[in-house]
């Protein structure tokens, strides 16, 4: 049952921040180091600069913003993880996890993505996935429903391993989906974080390799990565005025000065322009946005946008939750993203928007914070059917 629903939490993220990519328009010229370059927006899933972008190659730890992700949706972090033989003294990067040590899937997950341990890494693929093998499938689901149709994944820690690889586009889309998860965005952006130690006195610190948090103003993640086949590989993440870019170096011996380059270009060439509000009246309708949308856009692209209405059959079950229509963005023709169609005295127009991974705010305090996912999910759905046929969130 956990996995039906978070299947539904999955598809409705997908639904929401990935549409189809639309041209690139001339914008400054850009030079970086690396063999590999994809520069995204988060929320859009817009590509805004990419170099080889669809070249297989390797890339070393970046791998593990894959085992993360995965772990969140489909494990639980409260759980112990034991050692196995299989994770003890991995090679590579480590955390020094002692053999038969059991730490929480939370826990692990911090030592992973700050200091790219990958006996942490193991620990949590044989937890989660039974197996290195059974985990790497899960993986593999992933990167198909997210589209990285360029990937294949054999291991959560990214040791070189033949057939293993990605591009700089698909390890984009990755970084982005991966970003609007809550736990998974306070993991990366960490500085500093401290965990038990069942062995000793003191507890284990980790300090976050990802040099990027202090060296760019706004920086907020995600991931580095190494070895001698792949060479320097680095997904960083920044978010100014509201907009969150992530880029993806691989083989670039000059990543961090590189990466500062593309945010910079991205925030200067691309803000997010808003194209509708919440609450605005759609021209040509009695009806009113139900949400905001903005899009990244170059100066030479205002005013290209167009829209169409699109209605719902009144006897869909979008139609019965209030929706009456979509209203669809389009940018050269090419779809960029919608939004829901309201009656202006619509129950609906009373959410506050939420990302689709949280349960918090508007179901803070009559929710319990120990609630199963199905609870949360079946609680979710009770309170969209109360608000939108009584306008009430409670009995």
């Amino acid at each position: 049952m956990n996995r039906k629903v978070n299947f539904l939490l999955i598809l409705a993220l997908l639904s929401i921040i990935w549409t189809p990519l639309v041209p690139l328009h001339a914008a400054p010229a850009l030079s970086t180091s690396a063999e590999a370059v994809a520069l995204i927006d988060v929320r859009s899933g817009r590509i805004l600069y990419s170099k080889q972008g669809d070249k297989p190659l390797r890339i070393a730890s970046l791998t593990k913003i894959m085992t993360a992700i995965v772990a969140i949706e489909h494990g639980r972090l409260s759980d112990s993880a034991k050692v196995s033989k299989n994770a003890f003294a991995k090679e590579g990067s480590s955390i020094y996890l002692k053999l038969d040590e059991e730490m929480s899937l939370h826990h692990l997950l911090y030592g992973m993505m700050l200091r790219s341990g990958n006996d942490a890494a193991t620990a949590i693929a044989e937890h989660v996935g039974g197996t290195v093998e059974g985990f790497a499938y899960l993986m593999n689901e992933k990167a198909r429903m997210i589209g990285m149709d360029h990937s294949l994944f054999k291991n959560p820690s990214g040791l070189d391993e033949e057939g293993h690889l990605s591009t700089a586009n698909d390890m984009a889309k990755l970084a982005a989906y991966a970003l609007h998860h809550p736990q998974f965005q306070e993991i990366v952006k960490t500085k500093l974080k401290k965990a038990p130690n069942p062995n000793d006195p003191w507890d284990y610190t980790w300090l976050n390799k990802n040099k990027m948090l202090n060296l760019y103003e706004g920086a907020d993640g995600v991931k580095t990565g190494y070895t001698k086949l792949s060479k320097r590989c680095l997904v960083s993440s920044a978010t100014r005025g509201g907009q969150q870019l992530a880029v993806v170096t691989l083989n670039d011996a000059n990543d961090w000065a590189d990466h500062a380059k593309l945010l910079d270009y991205g925030f200067n060439n691309y803000p997010l322009t808003p194209l509708i509000h919440k609450w605005d009246a759609v021209e040509g309708t009695e009806w009113v946005a139900g949400a905001d949308f903005s899009y990244p856009t170059q100066e030479a692209e205002k005013g290209q946008y167009t829209f169409k209405v699109e209605v719902n059959d009144n006897q869909s079950t979008s139609f019965r939750l209030g929706e009456v229509g979509r209203l669809a963005y389009m940018l050269e023709g090419k779809s960029i993203g919608q939004v829901p169609l309201l009656a202006k005295d619509s129950p609906r127009l009373k959410l506050n928007e939420r990302n689709v991974f949280s349960s918090q705010g508007i179901f803070q305090g009559t929710l319990s914070a120990n609630a199963t996912h199905v609870e949360k999910w079946l609680f979710i759905v009770q309170f969209l059917v109360r608000m939108v046929f009584t306008g009430h969130a409670v009995h």
